[in-house]
């Protein structure tokens, strides 16, 4: 939503609803964070993107479409670098993949990591240079650690005991020495959804600082002598703006760095402090620039090390969602609009749950404007909501529209880069929209629309 009309509203909306809700609203402008950068109004009033037409768009693509700002994404991967220019920036590709984008990422000199074989798979045909993928995951099988080997990835990063006793088993057979960093949990509950809170002690991921299982994975590693452990991994959610988690990982890890250094006499060379920095979905959010990231990012360590005496770490970080989240926008067409007497307007739209999980599984909160067109009638507070059989079918929980919207109009929501179409479904089979990248005026798809043959070639009856 816009301005202090972000967030979600509930309840009665007319006269005896909070007076910011009965406040004029300007339904047709744009907030720039909200929108990648090459996102304007049109003389006609409909949207533009890399200056082509939104109409025009929707004509020749079809809706729901994903639409990408190839020179917003590219413009963000080099802003992390020159904020981290003594670092390494790993693309985290869990956000969304494709090989158009792991070309885009690795012509801007990013890093790309992985955390499936199918996501290992997509960048090594897209020519990625295995050395500059890392592994992930807290559940990786022996075929993909073999092909994580066999293709010489650049490091993995384990997360269980299993997968040390897998890992080592394939590096004896092969007589090679795999780079790991060991993931560490370290008891740090970032400020996100619970299901995207990734280091508190009470998670699948990793070993546990506090109970003893990072240091023991540690010493045995080093001890046995068959994996090369480069450094030590953590990771504290997603959607972050708050440095306080960092700064408590950060310190929590370099902890046990000395521990390792005073214990086995090992400084290792390597920190991946994770990834999980946030976007702004609505203007209620204010995430921080690369550079104000490196800054704060940098000062914690150094002073953690100093406190530690320890030298400072080869830094990485995993920018996911930060890069590709806003460089995206869904183009929807509005099926019907209902007025629930009064409770609430919902506009349905042409996709839904099945393009964008996020607001059902996380209670994510989104924007949206109708994009086809500017209008003077007056601001409508509306719920877009998909065509799925669920009462949970929701893509924007609450926006302002113009009272006129009509079947027809075409409704774009921004920040739908990140986890909608890498966790779309055939949910009622539909079939999932394509990506169109957009760049200088003309725009071509990078990953296209599935068909109903699509579906009924895996049913084989």
């Amino acid at each position: 939503m816009r301005a202090h009309e972000a967030g979600a509203l509930h309840g009665d909306i007319g006269n005896r609803g909070p007076a910011w809700l009965r406040t004029p609203v300007d339904v047709n402008s744009l907030v720039p964070q909200l929108w990648p950068r090459h996102v304007a109004r049109g003389p006609a009033g409909a949207l533009t993107a890399a200056g082509l037409d939104v109409r025009d768009l929707a004509a020749e693509f079809g809706t729901p479409a994903y639409v990408l700002d190839e020179d917003d994404l590219r413009g963000r991967c080099r802003e992390f670098r020159a904020a981290f220019p003594d670092a390494d920036v790993y693309y985290a590709g869990k956000a969304f993949l494709c090989r158009a984008v792991v070309r885009m990422i690795a012509e801007e000199g990013m890093f790309l990591d992985v955390c499936t074989g199918g996501e290992l798979a997509t960048a090594l045909s897209a020519g990625m240079p295995p050395d500059r993928i890392g592994f992930h995951g807290n559940n990786k099988s022996v075929a993909e650690l073999t092909r994580a080997v066999e293709a010489g990835v650049g490091r993995i990063i384990v997360d269980s005991s299993t997968e040390i006793d897998r890992l080592s088993a394939l590096a004896r057979e092969r007589g090679v020495r795999p780079r790991v960093l060991l993931r560490v949990t370290v008891g740090v509950e970032a400020h996100t959804h619970e299901f995207i809170a990734t280091a508190h002690e009470d998670q699948k991921f990793g070993f546990s600082l506090a109970g003893g299982a990072a240091v023991a994975a540690a010493f045995r590693i080093l001890d046995e002598d068959v994996l090369e452990l480069r450094g030590l991994h953590s990771h504290i959610g997603s959607q972050i703006f708050d440095a306080s988690g960092f700064e408590v990982s950060a310190r929590r890890v370099l902890a046990l760095q000395a521990q390792i250094r005073d214990a086995r006499g090992v400084e290792l060379p390597e920190l991946d402090l994770g990834g999980g920095f946030g976007i702004a979905y609505t203007t209620q959010d204010d995430p921080a620039s690369p550079h104000d990231l490196a800054k704060r990012l940098r000062k914690i360590v150094d002073g953690e090390c100093a406190a530690e005496n320890l030298a400072v770490p080869h830094l990485s970080v995993e920018p996911g969602r930060a890069i590709v989240g806003p460089a995206v926008f869904t183009l929807y067409q509005v099926g019907t609009v209902k007025d629930l007497d009064g409770l609430r307007t919902y506009v349905s739209v042409d996709g839904g749950m099945s393009d964008n999980i996020r607001t059902a599984l996380y209670d994510a909160s989104y924007s949206a404007t109708v994009a086809n067109r500017t209008s003077a009638a007056p601001p409508l507070l509306a719920r877009v909501v998909g065509k799925h059989c669920e009462s949970g079918d929701i893509v924007v929980k609450d926006e302002f529209l113009p009272a006129d919207v009509q079947p027809g109009d075409l409704v774009a929501v921004p920040g739908t880069g990140a986890y909608c179409r890498s966790m779309a479904s055939n949910y009622n089979h539909v079939p999932r929209p394509p990506v169109v990248a957009v760049r200088d005026g003309s725009a071509r798809v990078i990953v296209r629309r599935e068909t109903e043959d699509d579906l009924l070639a895996l049913d084989v009856g």
